[in-house]
């Protein structure tokens, strides 16, 4: 049946686009079309799932494609939308996410610089082993072509993963734990000198409009913020399948930060803030 692909279809859009939100409309769209398709014509459909991962494709792909146009206009920062880890309160639609290396903040933002096409490319074929003569279908281009894109997507990956991780769950938990004690020099221990912090507020909560650069600039920031904010309560959260963390205001989440590590210390932090990506961290039946 159609509708045992919706989980799969959901895994495929959310890599694409970095949005659950734009995931489940591009889904629902793909069903929307097939339920209009003649009753004819859908059985003479070989291959429903294929059919609904080639329409979802394509849709993504405009979305992809419009969404450099939106984003040229977002106010700060765009970030994907964080995922909360599985059997944490959080939407259907996320709980169908599998969460894995290829959800992980680092490889979305990665995925964020390429061109639709190959991002489309490359999640299809190394993500979910699609082969190109398929992908080619998607994208309406020779499998050759489509190979092609693939590769330049691998090499922009292979560019952006850095060294050895080391502890990543350890390293959270020293961030929070000097962030709590507003410790700057312990802050600074713990993240590398040239790391970077983006943030993402959207324009509705307040969050630094460009990266924070260098380890001492990001603890001093970081401190800056909690003595702003007083009353907030952090804690060490799955974040798309890897440790994160949480601040929470009166029980609700406002705040999740993503974390990449890289020779020991914190290379990059990813702070979520805008109230819309956030969700999927609202425990179900909650407004």
């Amino acid at each position: 049946m159609v509708a045992g692909e919706h989980g799969q279809l959901i895994n495929i859009a959310y890599r694409l686009l970095g949005s659950l939100a734009e995931a489940e409309d591009a889904v629902q769209e793909a069903y929307a079309r097939w339920y209009a398709l003649p009753g004819a014509r859908r059985e003479e459909i070989a291959s429903p799932g294929a059919w609904l991962t080639t329409v979802t494709g394509r849709i993504c792909l405009d979305v992809l494609g419009s969404a450099r146009v939106r984003r040229e206009r977002y106010v700060g920062q765009w970030l994907p939308e964080p995922l909360p880890g599985h059997g944490e309160s959080c939407s259907d639609v996320a709980e169908r996410v599998v969460q894995d290396e290829s959800v992980s903040m680092a490889l979305l933002v990665v995925l964020e610089t390429m061109t639709p096409a190959e991002r489309v490319a490359f999640v299809l074929h190394d993500v979910f082993r699609y082969p190109f003569a398929e992908i080619a279908g998607v994208l309406g281009r020779t499998p050759a072509a489509c190979k092609q894109l693939a590769s330049s997507a691998r090499r922009r990956v292979a560019a952006g993963r850095p060294p050895a991780a080391g502890n990543r769950a350890e390293l959270v938990r020293r961030v929070r734990t000097a962030w709590e004690d507003g410790d700057i020099a312990g802050l600074v221990a713990v993240l590398d000198p040239s790391a970077v912090m983006t943030a993402d507020g959207g324009g509705a909560v307040g969050a630094a409009l460009r990266p924070v650069e260098g380890g001492a600039r990001i603890a001093q920031y970081m401190v800056a913020v909690a003595q702003a904010a007083p009353g907030l309560v952090l804690e060490e959260r799955t974040v798309n399948g890897l440790p994160g963390l949480v601040a929470l205001r009166a029980g609700a989440v406002v705040t999740v930060a993503a974390f990449e590590v890289a020779d020991g210390r914190v290379s990059r932090i990813w702070v979520v803030r805008n109230p819309a990506k956030l969700g999927a961290w609202t425990p179900q039946g909650v407004p």
